[in-house]
């Protein structure tokens, strides 16, 4: 459990303390003087909603704690007003609550929505705490359902689906979580933002992508890291380990599977020109796993032997998941992403919980002990009855280009939770529908870090600091720096090349420098 929270808790929408643009940052100030309201706030209800209450609460700041599984603190916040306006869609019983913070002096200007982690559909407080730290005017909502892991809302009493709440997670209320959140901006500080941001990591991730696929116009610039899209398909895919270890009926050890990982580095580490313990372009790595058969590793004391039977389990993880004819359903575990989470001793509770509670309507429903075939049927099911709803994957974002809107995101090559290759490929479906790769980079750019776990650049990259700079003063990020882990813990700087360019060692310089790489072409290019 402590590593599923650590997993979840890097979700968090990604609002730390960033060092924003200076000319961006002052552009804005001065909205202090404008008149300050924290009294009473009248909200207009968006299209197709009704307001249940309005409360309005003057915080005093300091120290805010995280509610739910994620926990967590941030401290030294200022003073601000809390609004919480609760929605309702007449005839869905459903109840949001959209809580707006606002920071009682020093407003930057701008207005920042915050995005959510796993079936949470918002910020657990620390976002918000950090946001309004730095000075936004933040908001988040809780779409009407519940905490990380709570999926109690997926049926309503008759066993069906309440798709209303489905709706409500998928994409509805942040839509409308933007649009009470800038009226809320307007009423208490008497002006509107001169700049909105979407910021979420994950969950949050992928309802940014939503964002720009069906609402162009609620953000100036939205930051979705290693974004959830293709929902429908990658919920599903990754129970794919737990199925092939069923039916090759072997369960290699977190020990073993760990010697496997650092085979692959060891062979794919120079890829890069040096051997810095990071693999910068883990598509181009070939490694077999079969090169291991017969290997001796020390697992807890004892010595264990690497057997073709390991070898095949990891190859097909590795692969991804395929039909029993052979065709291609899915992404794998990246090459060099841990396998605990998703090849441990139970299934990952996520994916296990969307099959069981929205794909089978049954909570109770067992997803380890699938077979291949019911695994393609399952796959097939929730592509067939979700895809539309939450898969969040139109490629076709004309009108968020034509709005002047600026996507951001980095995923870490080493996602032990959402392969990689989905975001890469929903990228390269938009170059495809748009006229390739330069007429995207207008507009959408992509960083992909090496040897980088699930959102797991937290406080580590200047995501924000780019995006802002980008739509405020129309400079495009040719690069992120960031602090990246390699493989044997050692903190490295470097700077995220821009996809499809990699990064490549210039023959001198410290391996742990960025100033030792530059970002050139991949060799799949």
């Amino acid at each position: 459990m402590r590593r599923l929270l650590t997993f979840l808790a890097a979700g968090v929408p990604l609002a730390a303390a960033m060092c924003l643009p200076v000319s961006a940052s002052a552009d804005n100030r001065g909205s202090a003087s404008a008149p300050f309201t924290c009294s009473t706030v009248s909200v207009k209800a968006p299209a197709g909603t009704e307001v249940e209450s309005v409360t309005v609460t003057r915080q005093a700041g300091g120290t805010v704690n995280g509610t739910g599984i994620l926990g967590g603190s941030v401290s030294g916040v200022p003073a601000y007003c809390e609004v919480t306006v609760t929605l309702t869609h007449p005839g869905d019983d459903d109840h949001a609550k959209v809580r707006t913070w606002l920071p009682a002096q020093g407003w930057n200007g701008r207005f920042q929505a915050l995005g959510g982690a796993a079936y949470a559909a918002g910020d657990n407080g620390v976002g918000l705490g950090t946001a309004v730290k730095n000075g936004y005017a933040v908001a988040t909502t809780d779409a009407g359902v519940g905490d990380v892991l709570d999926t109690h809302w997926a049926l309503n009493g008759e066993g069906q689906v309440d798709s209303a709440l489905l709706k409500n997670f998928a994409d509805r209320s942040q839509h409308e979580m933007a649009l009470v959140g800038k009226q809320v901006v307007d009423e208490v500080y008497g002006k509107a933002a001169s700049y909105s941001y979407w910021n979420g990591c994950s969950t949050g991730g992928r309802q940014g992508y939503m964002e720009a696929q069906r609402h162009p116009d609620d953000f100036d610039g939205i930051l979705a890291d290693a974004p959830a899209v293709n929902w429908d398909e990658f919920e599903v895919a990754t129970l794919w380990p737990q199925v092939v270890m069923n039916e090759a009926k072997n369960r290699p050890s977190a020990c073993e599977f760990n010697a496997f990982d650092q085979a692959a580095l060891k062979a794919c580490d120079q890829l890069d020109g040096v051997g810095d313990g990071l693999v910068s372009d883990p598509e181009r790595c070939t490694f077999d796993p079969r090169r291991l058969i017969g290997t001796k590793v020390v697992c807890a004391g004892e010595e264990e032997t690497i057997t073709a039977a390991d070898a095949a389990v990891v190859r097909r993880i590795w692969d991804g998941p395929r039909t029993t004819s052979g065709k291609r359903l899915w992404y794998g575990l990246p090459v060099g992403a841990d396998f605990t989470s998703l090849a441990g001793d139970a299934p990952f509770p996520v994916p296990a919980a969307w099959v069981a509670s929205w794909v089978k309507k049954q909570p109770s429903f067992d997803t380890s002990k699938l077979t291949y075939d019911r695994f393609t049927q399952l796959f097939r099911q929730s592509q067939a009855e979700y895809d539309k709803v939450i898969g969040t994957d139109d490629p076709d974002l004309s009108a968020f280009r034509k709005s002047g809107g600026k996507l951001l995101t980095y995923h870490g090559q080493a996602d032990q939770l959402i392969p990689t290759r989905g975001t890469v490929d929903y990228r390269e479906r938009i170059e495809r529908k748009l006229g390739g790769s330069h007429r995207v980079d207008d507009f959408y750019r992509l960083f992909l870090a090496p040897g980088t776990a699930h959102c797991a650049l937290k406080d580590k990259v200047d995501d924000l600091a780019a995006l802002t700079k980008w739509v405020e003063q129309g400079k495009a990020p040719e690069t992120l720096s960031a602090s990246l882990t390699d493989a044997y813990g050692r903190t490295l700087t470097r700077d995220l090349c821009r996809y499809p360019l990699v990064s490549h060692y210039k023959g001198q310089g410290d391996p742990a420098d960025a100033d030792s790489f530059r970002c050139v072409p991949s060799r799949r290019h």
